[in-house]
Parts: structure tokens; sequence; C-alpha cells
């Protein structure tokens, strides 16, 4: 027995979950790791996250400089493998009544937490199974991200004596993750960009990003999609969508999570659902649907998809994976529809200019 199993067995055991069969579930493209705990008719999810596993996270205060030097984590601003973020997170949402998953025990110096099991219902297997079912669902996801919207948060989320630090979306961290395009997606497409074209490349990406200034920031847990919610329709309200892999939260413009949910990269939304669901959105957000709205939705939905040209080829060339190369037509698609709006307009051409393949 490895030492890591003989401390997640003290854990599980002392939770009063040592006699559960377990079982490794698949998890996401993180450290993490996870299993399903049976024990009698009662289930739990175990996340098995050591603190080792992955590049530090930001501290309160960095500047750009320091985060560059800790590494693309930091820069990124994402969490990590520390289960503070996760802890924090899912207690806030379930305090304000969104189906995050209960903590039913936790150790954070060991990185192990013990997971209300919200079932196997993903919206993406139903949608597909049924397409009937596309507009309640997508409808309640919806709802779900404006209700989060509305509602208000700390600057510190906390879970008992736990906290965590739940930071604004900046421009760092925005041009960090487009990083993922210019340095795998491009030179896989025999592109080497020069320094003028990454200077301009930033400025162009600036100004674009004044965009999202038109509308006060809320909480998007930025990886939103029919492949991480569930349907749970016993629960009432917005709670009948269940949310996991929250943890790398920040505060942002209100678009950003309903495009990922629309602009999936995984699977195609209906045509003739994908303005409804925008203008429901603002409705149910208290936004305005005009020009503003688009504006910034189509930064938004622009800087994730160009974030993603990038994912595929570094799985394949970085971690073997060439299955998400599949990926990529989806991919450039989304950002194509970006692209067509006037505001970016100006990083069209740069593509057009600079990688024209993406723009085939």
């Amino acid at each position: 027995m490895s030492e890591r199993e003989r401390i997640i067995k003290a854990f599980i055991g002392g939770a009063g979950w040592g006699d559960a069969l377990r079982a490794a579930v698949p998890g996401d493209a993180s450290a993490r790791r996870y299993e399903r705990l049976t024990l009698g008719d009662r289930r739990a999810v175990l996340m098995d996250a050591p603190l080792s596993s992955d590049l530090p996270p930001e501290p309160d205060g960095a500047t750009a400089e320091a985060r560059a030097a800790l590494g693309y984590v930091a820069q990124a601003r994402l969490a990590g493998a520390d289960p503070a973020a996760f802890l924090c997170i899912a207690s806030e949402l379930s305090q304000r009544g969104f189906s995050a998953p209960r903590i039913l025990a936790a150790d954070v110096d060991e990185g192990l937490i013990l997971l209300e099991d919200l079932g196997a219902d993903l919206f993406a297997p139903i949608v597909t199974g049924e397409r009937t079912m596309e507009r309640p669902l997508y409808t309640a996801a919806v709802d779900c991200l404006a209700s989060i919207y509305r509602s208000s948060f700390p600057q510190d989320f906390a879970y008992g004596d736990t906290r965590w630090r739940v930071k604004d979306y900046d421009e760092t961290a925005l041009l960090a993750e487009m990083s993922l395009m210019t340095d795998w997606y491009a030179p896989d497409t025999g592109v080497v960009l020069s320094d003028t074209a990454m200077d301009e490349w930033t400025q162009l990406w600036s100004q674009a990003f004044t965009q999202i200034s038109n509308h006060a920031p809320g909480l998007a847990l930025r990886d939103f999609h029919a492949e991480n919610i569930f349907w749970m329709p016993e629960r009432a309200g917005t709670a009948n969508v269940g949310l996991i892999d929250f943890q790398d939260a920040l505060m942002t413009h209100p678009s950003y999570d309903l495009a990922s949910l629309i602009e999936d990269i995984r699977r195609d939304v209906s045509a003739n659902l994908t303005d409804d669901l925008i203008a429901r959105f603002c409705g149910q957000a208290g936004l305005k649907y005009d020009d503003d709205f688009r504006a910034a939705y189509a930064v938004m939905g622009a800087q994730r998809s160009t974030k993603l040209l990038g994912f595929p080829v570094r799985a394949d060339k970085a971690y073997g994976k060439p299955q998400y190369r599949a990926l990529l037509p989806r991919v450039k698609r989304h950002l194509n529809n970006s692209l067509a709006h006037d505001v970016m307009g100006d990083i069209r051409d740069w593509y057009g200019r600079y990688v024209p393949e993406v723009l085939s």
C-alpha cells in the first residue's frame, strides 16, 4: 500500500466511509483524481488532489511579473491543486441555494475532499439521447447562470476557517490563456509569430477587452458546459442544475459562462436556440440585450475560442492525446462566428495576416 493510499484510507475511515466500495470515475484535465464511494444505499465522491501535483496558484497581491515567474497557473488565475478553492466556492454556492456538491468531509492539508454525489445525469448525454430535452435543459442552465449573476458574494469565500479569494478575470489572465493559441496552435500550422505580431496582438486584445467593462462583473464558474452540469429535476428552481468543476471561478463579464455553454467545443447547440438563450439570460439577469451586450459576448466568445484552439494541440503534443484534435473544426467555427462581429474586425484582420488558417 502506497503512502498516499494509506492517507486516503485513514481519511475516508475517519469520515465514516471506511467500508465503502470504491470505484474510479473519469476526472477532468487536471491532476485531480476521483472515486465513487458506495456504502449501502449511500453514495459519495472522493476528490484526491495532492497539493504537490500542480504549479502554485497566484498569491494575493502578486504583480503580473511575479505571476509570470510562477507559471501558467498563477498567470491565468487557476486554483491549481489547492482544495481551498473548491471547498469555499462550493460552500458559498450551496448557501445561496445552488446545487454545488455538499462537503461531507475535507482535509485541506492532504488535498482530500469527500463530496455529495450529484448522480450521473449530465446534460450532454440526456440531450444527445432526446433532442426534445435540449430547450428545457439549456433554458434551466441559462436561468441558473442568471441567478448566479444576480447573487452577491463576498470577496473572500469561506468554508469553516478556510478562505479563498475569488479574483477578477484580469487582462493578464485573459491574455495568458490565449497564449495556448500563439504557443501551440500557430506553430502547429507552421507559423512563427514575430515580436511585432505579438505586440500588435496584445494591443488589439487590450482594446477589445474595453467592451467587457460596460456591465457589472459577476461570478463566472469558468468551465460551464453540458458535460459539467447535471440535470436534477427533483430539486426546485435553479437548484435543478448540478454544478461541478468551478474551482477556477473568477469575477468577470456575465457573458463568459453563457458563451462557454452555448459555444461548446464538444457538441453543437441548435442554431435556432442560441439567440433565444442569450435573450433569456439577459432578461433573467436584469440586463439589456443590446449592442453593448452583443459586443461583449463576441469578445468573450472569441477569447475563449482562441484559447481552445491551442488546447487540442497541446493535449496531443504534450500529453499524447491526439483525439482532441477532432474538436478543432468546431472551435474554428465558433471563433469565426465571434470574429464576424464588427468589434472584432481588427483581430480578424490580424488572424488573416498572421494565422490565416484559422479563417479557412
